[in-house]
């Protein structure tokens, strides 16, 4: 029986607890995440909910839940826009070779030199800070990284026996790639997928920060931190709380990537 990895079991509960925290604020949660109530106005945790209460009185505990929703669905939609299309080009490099390998390669370093947050900032200022904004400039970010894996991992694929007899039998390099490659890398782009999601929440709560991100009154990670810089001193639980949100998101995210990194790793399963 396969040995599961302690990573993997820990990404994965985190992970989970952060999906499913996410998911449950669309329908519920302890307090109205936007409303203001100005009697708790920067009381700390127990004094008004388990979390205490904001700079104008609205539920910590609440925000952070939402927040949350906020993060995950920016992070995940640019994660699979980015992805998709650095998978499409990573593997038709792989197929293609030659001067299309190398014009892909370049765009690629190209991408690499703009950074989300900048992407952001020049975008902003063409569209407006906004929640397509942030997908937009975190999903541009996120092509050359796929393309990269994925361009590596089928070029693996492309010299193995199976590929070739599949060229003598007549297929093309579209149902190739369709039928053979890309589900023999779909274990590695799945652990990038979990580790770019991760990024990605880390991503929009920077964008946010700046006020480049989602605006208010929706709940954001990074709109909570930008809000609770001048009461540090305080009301220390303002800044505590999406900080540790963001941390543990993070850190479930790239220990699920890990783990599933060390459950499909070909040298991982000869040692066992």
């Amino acid at each position: 029986m396969k040995r599961i990895p302690l990573n993997l079991w820990l990404g994965g509960a985190i992970s989970l607890l952060l999906v499913g925290s996410a998911i449950l604020s669309r329908f519920w949660t302890p307090h109205d995440p936007v409303k203001m109530n100005i009697l708790n106005r920067l009381k700390g945790p127990g004094d008004a909910g388990i979390l205490g209460a904001d700079q104008i009185g609205r539920d910590v505990f609440s925000l952070i839940m939402a927040g949350g929703w906020t993060s995950l669905g920016i992070a995940v939609t640019a994660t699979v826009i980015g992805g998709s299309i650095g998978t499409l080009i990573g593997v038709s490099a792989a197929a293609r070779r030659g001067l299309f390998e190398k014009a892909t390669g370049w765009i690629n370093s190209v991408l690499f030199a703009f950074p989300p947050i900048l992407s952001a900032i020049l975008l902003g200022a063409l569209l407006g800070p906004g929640g397509m904004t942030s997908i937009i400039a975190i999903g541009v970010f996120m092509i050359p990284v796929f393309a990269r894996v994925s361009r590596g991992a089928a070029l693996q694929i492309w010299s193995r026996d199976y590929i070739k007899a599949a060229r003598m039998a007549g297929k093309g390099q579209a149902l190739i790639t369709i039928e053979h490659v890309l589900p023999n890398i779909s274990a590695q782009l799945l652990v990038q997928f979990a580790i770019q999601t991760g990024l990605g929440i880390l991503a929009e709560a920077g964008l946010s920060f700046l006020g480049m991100g989602i605006a208010p009154p929706t709940p954001s990670w990074g709109r909570m931190l930008a809000d609770a810089q001048t009461y540090i001193s305080s009301a220390p639980h303002l800044v505590m709380a999406p900080g540790i949100a963001i941390a543990l998101a993070v850190l479930g995210l790239n220990l699920l990537g890990d783990g599933l990194r060390d459950l499909t790793d070909p040298r991982r399963k000869q040692a066992s």
